[in-house]
């Protein structure tokens, strides 16, 4: 028994995604970016870049907002009907994000513990993407074992 249409959920997660930008551009609207230049403040990151006591950082806050720029608009799909397939089309360019800004780290970070960090995740969020793929495409699958994920155990 089919308790909701997909017609019904289409419209959910449309009203869902309007509701979620005009709050999101209300508090972007809301605060006044002449009171904050760092990046602790809840400014965006695009923001942060542009001001020029942060040049030493521009290349890698550029990258920072071009993979979540990136991120943002591949992970917009149109629903397909297929939770399974949209949940992959939507989770990979997440991943993909985390790999990205990763990269990033790794190019212009000096820390060495936030630079191994930065590796185990490049490492970690490709196998995520490979083992999502796979699942939806009937390629192999993992099975029971358990990957790493924001400092959980997540198991498949």
């Amino acid at each position: 028994m089919v308790l909701f249409s997909r017609s019904f959920i289409r419209k959910r997660i449309i009203s869902l995604a309007t509701t979620a930008s005009v709050a999101a551009t209300s508090f972007a609207f809301a605060e006044d970016p002449a009171t904050t230049d760092h990046l602790r403040s809840k400014k965006p990151i695009q923001y942060v870049a542009d001001r020029s006591n942060h040049s030493e950082e521009q290349p890698f806050l550029s990258e920072n907002v071009a993979a979540m720029n990136r991120m943002m608009a591949d992970m917009t799909i149109k629903p397909t009907g297929d939770v399974d397939n949209d949940f992959v089309a939507m989770m990979v360019p997440h991943h993909q994000g985390a790999v990205d800004m990763a990269k990033a780290e790794l190019k212009y970070g000096h820390n060495a513990q936030l630079r191994q960090l930065a590796q185990e995740i490049v490492a970690a969020q490709q196998k995520e993407i490979t083992v999502m793929r796979n699942a939806v495409s009937g390629g192999q699958s993992f099975g029971t074992q358990s990957i790493a994920h924001d400092g959980m155990k997540m198991s498949r």
